[in-house]
């Protein structure tokens, strides 16, 4: 997701902005004066926001005083409604927010820390958790949010292809990961070895985990004078420089998948089921695996948390709503129902993701799955990198010098 535009400005609006969800939707008058019942205001995104209803309906049984009003908002739209809410103090309850908005919105105090609501709430920073969603949820020793769903990258690949190869498991490591690739490559004209996204902002990253690499936000940007990141890079450039990749777009990946043409991809849990509907002829050729790294075999993880609106008058009913819905047996519910993979790891003992193989792998990855930085600048680092990349994947840039400007680039959004 990438930033619009800075929340900065916003920063002090909230000090003096009116509260959020006054009377006419909450509280005595939502509710003829009877002061009984409150209402809830929730935004959820995209297909979250109309999967929603009957799980407010389950939740709504167990709380007689609580009533869910849930508007589902298009990703197109959720930032800058968000912008519009933290101008003006009126916003929701409760909201889902993507794992990457958390610096920018927090930083604006946009949302109600609730870290000193953990001895009240058990989901608060709770170590079921998946480590790396946890820390997607803190900035500046605050906690803004609890794990909702997550969602990592796995490695995609034909079964069959590699086999015909001579290659009968995938590549557990870079050095395997190049040579299948080669292989694949070699086989003519139009046919490559793997895919790279080149618009994803959390590949590059991913690359540098594997390799070792952390981020230390008191190093900024020296941290991408690290020889784990440089060499990293030169790994990922090599699929271009060998035209193990295809450097234009080409055709959707679920066709050069089913084609053969891409016979390995990362992508996320949601590629299962459009592989499965989409492509049915190769059903049974195709599998994935944990990615393939050098010290470690990394991944990111992403997804969404729920987050409480600084300005709310209702802050127990939103945490008991936030808690009802981070339960594991209600997470493996919202799983069946929209394919989003549950945040809390006892919740991966249910038997229906125990027995999808597929699905298992998705939570070993998580595992090894690490959370981007969580700066407010970061997005826009990262898009910074994807921009010299292709400098030097597509026009030739010579890889060192690009990454020395990439660098100089990145002091100045850090400092």
């Amino acid at each position: 997701m990438k930033f619009k535009k800075s929340l900065a400005m916003f920063a002090g609006v909230l000090a003096v902005a009116g509260c959020g969800n006054d009377g006419d939707s909450n509280g005595d008058q939502a509710n003829g004066g009877d002061g009984d019942k409150v209402t809830l205001d929730v935004w959820a995104m995209g297909e979250e926001g109309n999967a929603l209803g009957s799980f407010v309906e389950a939740f709504e049984n167990e709380h007689d005083n609580i009533e869910v009003n849930v508007q589902a908002i298009p990703w197109d739209n959720a930032h800058d409604n968000l912008l519009t809410a933290v101008a003006s103090g009126n916003g929701p309850d409760v909201l889902q927010l993507g794992t990457t908005w958390v610096a920018e919105f927090a930083g604006a105090g946009a949302f109600l820390d609730l870290s000193e609501y953990a001895d009240e709430y058990d989901v608060i920073s709770n170590d079921d958790f998946f480590e790396g969603a946890l820390d997607t949820t803190v900035y500046d020793d605050g906690v803004y949010g609890v794990p909702w769903y997550v969602d990592t990258r796995v490695l995609f690949y034909r079964t069959d292809i590699l086999e015909e190869h001579g290659f009968s498991e995938p590549p557990q490591n870079w050095d395997e990961m190049l040579e299948v690739s080669r292989e694949l490559a070699d086989r003519g004209d139009g046919m490559y070895g793997y895919d790279i996204d080149q618009n994803d902002q959390l590949v590059p990253p991913i690359f540098a985990w594997q390799n070792g690499w952390e981020f230390n936000e008191e190093e900024a940007e020296e941290n991408f004078a690290d020889p784990a990141f440089r060499e990293a890079m030169a790994y990922y450039h090599t699929f271009f420089d060998e035209e193990l990749v295809q450097v234009t777009e080409g055709v959707p990946i679920e066709q050069g998948f089913e084609e053969g043409s891409k016979p390995m991809f990362s992508s996320g849990p949601w590629m299962v089921n459009i592989l499965r509907d989409s492509a049915p002829d190769i059903d049974g050729d195709w599998d994935v695996a944990m990615l393939p790294g050098s010290e470690r075999n990394a991944s990111a993880i992403g997804g969404s948390h729920l987050s409480v609106f600084a300005e709310t008058e209702h802050v127990e009913e939103s945490l008991e709503f936030i808690t009802y819905m981070s339960q594991p047996e209600t997470q493996v519910e919202w799983f069946k129902e929209t394919n989003a993979l549950p945040a809390r790891q006892s919740a991966w003992d249910d038997e229906e993701l125990q027995e999808d193989e597929k699905l298992a792998v998705f939570g070993d990855q998580l595992e090894e799955a690490v959370a981007p930085p969580v700066l407010s600048q970061w997005e826009n680092v990262a898009q910074d990198l994807l921009s010299s990349l292709e400098r030097i994947n597509r026009g030739g840039a010579d890889l060192d010098e690009e990454l020395d400007d990439f660098q100089q680039n990145s002091a100045r959004r850090l400092n």
